[in-house]
């Protein structure tokens, strides 16, 4: 059997975890369990995806970067803009 401890945690925390249950009957330990193999990234990233990341905020930087508002207008999607969504 495999052993056991307590942990402390707030209320609100405890009901955050009841809403994750994927049944009534999941223990807290399944829930925590599956988040924290969720969260973990076994594939660490590409050179290729970092010198990515590199370029883009060397652009953001560099000031050549447009809003999502501006994006939408180049396209013609007034209607998404007129609504207020953005």
């Amino acid at each position: 059997m495999p052993q056991v401890t307590s942990v402390r945690m707030r209320t609100d925390t405890k009901a955050l975890l009841d809403d994750l249950k994927l049944n009534p009957r999941e223990t807290y330990d399944d829930v925590v369990r599956r988040l924290a193999e969720a969260a973990y990234d076994d594939e660490p990233m590409t050179q290729e995806e970092i010198e990515a990341m590199e370029e883009g905020i060397a652009d953001l930087k560099a000031g050549r970067a447009r809003s999502l508002r501006e994006v939408m207008k180049e396209l013609g999607d007034d209607k998404v803009i007129e609504s207020g969504n953005l």
